[in-house]
């Protein structure tokens, strides 16, 4: 080791000979060089400056042989003679990386943290302490308690970090390139500004969570510190207020506008604005407030923050369509026509649309009803509300409610917060520039509610034709008068919607599309649309009718006709693709092309494999996108009379289920049925698609005769689907939903409905086309689906399944 000269320069430092009476020192015995005021933690490097004679011996030896040192905290530093009870008993085995000896005879080493070591006993008989113990390994444990401690550490030493000034670089990249948390606790420790006490306690904790713990609490304590003393500086440094400044640089402002000849610019807009307001042709109300708010933009210096707000508010105020457009008339036959051509079908939505027009033609100034076009997806709810603007010859606004929790979309916000702005409803007026436009309020029963208010209660004001004359925005903070908007909204479901909102419309239910409607719908709308969309004409490609009718059945299964048009639309693009690459001029899609374009048929008719074994009946359920078919199927084993209700039913279909075999074992007698059976046997009764959430009251029938068919061994028929709910007395009582569920059974080749016959009021609203190819069953008891849609007897081995 070589030492440091006056100059700088190293020189070699004179290293005592071995004493000739010094015993050899043990192999399993580490050197002990106590210290004052210093913790030395693992991999960390350090000076240290060595002053008594024997620990100067200590390390001298140490050099000598090569060996690594203890170094261990001493419990009083101001003590000079030591014995082993001052030491604490846990140090850090150090490697001697440097020994220098200065001119003036003190020594110092460079030394390197490698392990920690507990004592266990001293060695006597050498100058210098000697001492053995265990060296203590750094735990590799790991778990989520380590993790979450480890960067909740390190983010609290990047924040010291950018608090603490000209911290080096290199301290950084460490920081961030070290993945031990016992290593990052110790770096962590090494720095800190703490007592050596403090530094011990974390040396001593060899666990990593007690260890975490304590640095975490100690860098806390720091962090605080330094917080506050960051907070006094700045607050120090920012002595000249800072409207002073402001105000300094507004003077410097004005002074160079007025040089440069630009002081009349302000003066200019000023009168745009005040020209502005007398052609906006506001109600008294407004033009009062607005020429309020000019008068303080006059008083306001420009480069202020105020000034934009001011202006930004005022530039809202003269865009907004105060005065009301001449009425144009309306024409009855053009708007049939203009329905007609945008839409297929619908016929009474279409009825109720021409009425409602009528009378906005016979009272312009009347109080028109809010329509609520609710349904399933796809079927058409936004694009009526654009015909009956066109039809009408009014501006189309859409504002889409899907999502929003906060009142103030609809309402505005108030003027005092940064970056306020009016609600969607005023934002949308001012966009269609007409205060008589048609507003479509999409996807109105997907509002929510949070903690910025609810946002339903704010529609409540804006969709009531009593109240909406004198709507206020919280921006504006003056009436609008929003009585002459077209309101018309579109819902997929009434459930979620408020029933204050939902008294405030008109519900015009829109059903699912039957087959044949679908493929009218393609042939005039959708092929056309995506033969644009994918670039291609008429004469390049087309589909055929079979192909079409194809897609609808094994591909498809909707109310609407979005997936219908997306799958077109895949077929179209194979043809594009041919067309571009050139090896095709004209490609007309058939039947037998359609399964090598979209794949294996996507939806079979299994209907007739699902019922043919006792105890499968067919149901017909109403979801929010339309009919569909469901099965229930019924089994019996061996057991004391249980009922096991599986398929994720919610209470409404299990009490069905109770009422079902309460009713069914009230008839045995009559049915056939012999009432031991129902003692000796447990009755499970599972709705396949178990993942399906299911509930409602309409499939009692299904239930009743899914285990009239179990218990009497007789199968259903396979062409018969059922609806309706029952009571204990057996009779049949009417549901909803009925058009969605009979296009759903004619569309899953169902040929037989049961219907209850209070639901006879239903059968108009079912499509001619469904009904000619269905046959009508209708209800009255349960005693009816029995003679109905059971089988002859079977014979007796069927009866064990």
């Amino acid at each position: 080791m070589s030492p440091q000269d006056d100059a700088g320069k190293p020189v070699n430092a004179p290293m005592p000979e071995t004493k000739p009476d010094m015993k050899p020192l043990p192999s399993d015995a580490l050197i002990v060089v106590p210290v004052r005021d210093l913790v030395l933690f693992p991999e960390m490097v350090f000076p240290v400056s060595v002053g008594r004679p024997s620990s100067v011996a200590a390390i001298q030896q140490a050099v000598r042989e090569q060996r690594q040192i203890l170094l261990v905290l001493q419990r009083e530093a101001t003590k000079e003679e030591l014995v082993p009870a001052d030491l604490h008993t846990v140090g850090t085995v150090v490697n001697i990386l440097r020994y220098v000896t200065t001119p003036d005879g003190n020594h110092h080493i460079v030394c390197q943290g490698v392990q920690r070591f507990r004592i266990t006993d001293f060695v006597d008989g050498h100058p210098f302490m000697l001492a053995r113990g265990l060296h203590l390994a750094e735990p590799t444990t790991s778990g989520p308690e380590i993790e979450a401690r480890f960067l909740v550490l390190k983010q609290q030493i990047r924040e010291t970090l950018e608090l603490l000034p000209q911290v080096p670089q290199e301290l950084r990249q460490t920081v961030e390139n070290t993945t031990s948390a016992g290593a990052l606790a110790d770096l962590a420790a090494s720095y800190l500004d703490s007592r050596p006490a403090e530094k011990q306690e974390v040396l001593e904790a060899i666990d990593l969570v007690p260890r975490l713990d304590k640095v975490t609490e100690l860098l806390s304590k720091r962090l605080e510190v330094l917080r506050i003393s960051s907070e006094i500086g700045s607050k120090t440094r920012s002595s000249l207020d800072a409207r002073q400044r402001e105000m300094v640089l507004r003077e410097q402002m004005a002074a160079i506008q007025r040089e440069l000849g630009e002081d009349d610019s302000n003066k200019q807009a000023i009168a745009d604005l005040d020209k502005a307001i007398t052609e906006a042709k506001m109600p008294p109300e407004a033009e009062t407030a607005a020429r309020k708010e000019l008068h303080r933009l006059q008083r306001t210096p420009e480069a202020s923050a105020e000034h934009g707000m001011i202006r930004t508010y005022l530039d809202t105020l003269v865009e907004l369509p105060w005065a009301l457009p001449e009425t144009q008339p309306i024409d009855i036959a053009e708007a049939r026509k203009v329905l007609d051509a945008d839409h297929f079908g619908l016929e009474k939505i279409k009825k109720r649309i021409v009425e409602y027009l009528a009378v906005r033609k016979l009272a312009p100034e009347g109080k028109a009803p809010i329509l609520c076009f609710a349904g399933p997806p796809g079927v058409g709810k936004t694009s009526l509300g654009q015909s009956i603007a066109k039809a009408m010859g009014r501006k189309f606004a859409r504002v889409s409610l899907g999502g929003v929790h906060d009142e103030a979309e609809i309402r505005g916000h108030r003027r005092t917060y940064i970056g306020a702005l009016p609600g969607t409803i005023i934002q949308a007026i001012r966009k269609a520039g007409a205060r008589d436009c048609v507003m479509m309020l999409d996807e109105i029963d997907k509002m929510g509610s949070g903690v910025h208010g609810d946002p339903s209660a704010a529609m409540l004001e804006v969709l009531d034709p009593e109240q909406n004359g004198t709507f206020r925005d919280n921006y504006l903070d003056v009436p609008f008068d929003l009585s002459r908007v077209v309101f018309i909204a579109t819902a997929n479901m009434l459930d979620t919607i408020p029933g204050p909102l939902r008294d405030r419309m008109e519900i015009i239910q829109l059903s699912g599309y039957t087959a044949g409607e679908k493929l009218q719908i393609a042939k005039r709308y959708l092929v056309r649309r995506q033969l644009e969309a994918n670039g291609l004409t008429a004469e390049q490609a087309g589909i055929d009718d079979e192909a079409l009718e194809l897609i609808i059945a094994g591909y498809t299964r909707e109310a609407g006709v979005r997936w219908l048009e997306r799958e077109i639309g895949r077929a179209l693009r194979h043809v594009a693709v041919q067309v571009a690459e050139g090896t095709a001029t004209k490609v007309q899609i058939g039947k037998a092309d359609i399964e090598e374009l979209l794949g294996p048929v996507r939806f079979d008719n299994d209907v007739a494999m699902r019922t043919s074994v006792p105890g499968v009946a067919t149901g017909l359920a109403w979801t929010p996108v339309g009919g569909d078919i469901l099965f229930i199927e019924a089994t019996r084993s061996p057991g004391n009379g249980r009922l096991i209700l599986t398929g994720q039913l919610g209470d409404v279909m299990k009490e069905s289920a109770q009422a079902a075999l309460s009713v069914i074992k009230n008839k045995a007698k009559s049915i056939g049925i012999d009432a031991a059976l129902f003692e000796k046997n447990d009755i499970h009764v599972h709705v396949p698609a178990g993942a399906t959430p299911k509930d409602g009251p309409s499939a009692g029938v299904a239930m009743f005769m899914a285990l009239a068919s179990l218990m009497t061994g007789r199968t259903i028929r396979s062409d018969t689907a059922m609806t309706g709910e029952i009571s204990l007395r057996g009779l049949v009582l009417p549901v909803g939903g009925i058009k969605e569920k009979v296009v759903a059974a004619a569309a899953a080749g169902i040929t037989r409905v049961m219907l209850p016959a209070r639901n006879r009021r239903d059968y108009d609203d079912i499509p001619e086309e469904v009904r000619n190819t269905l046959e009508f069953i209708w209800l009255e008891k349960v005693d009816d689906a029995v003679a109905q849609a059971l089988t002859p007897d079977a014979p007796d081995e069927s009866e064990e399944g």
